[in-house]
């Protein structure tokens, strides 16, 4: 299968003080799984073949549970074309 980028936020619901340590967890998560990636400001965005990247979304949440979140919400991004779609493509000319 082509590659696709997708692009997640998670929300988790925990204090506001460990916001940031529970997005850290799922951003170890990603980075552990080997694939392309880069974070932003917002969500991070994630380059590889569709079902592993779905399945770091599904492991994402319970990650987020697992550390605490009564609940999470999580902001899902597709990018997908029959013969692949690179984050280069669309960023590629805006780096330095």
């Amino acid at each position: 299968m082509a590659k696709v980028n997708i692009s997640l936020q998670v929300l988790p619901s925990v204090p506001e003080d460990k916001i940031y340590p529970v997005v850290d967890k799922v951003i170890e998560l990603i980075d552990r799984s080997g694939v392309r990636y880069e974070v932003g400001p917002m969500e991070t965005t994630m380059e590889g073949n569709m079902d592993e990247l779905l399945d770091i979304v599904k492991k994402a949440q319970e990650i987020c549970v697992k550390e605490g979140a009564q609940r999470v919400i999580s902001i899902v991004k597709i990018d997908y074309k029959p013969e692949g779609v690179t984050m280069d493509e669309k960023i590629g000319r805006y780096r330095g």
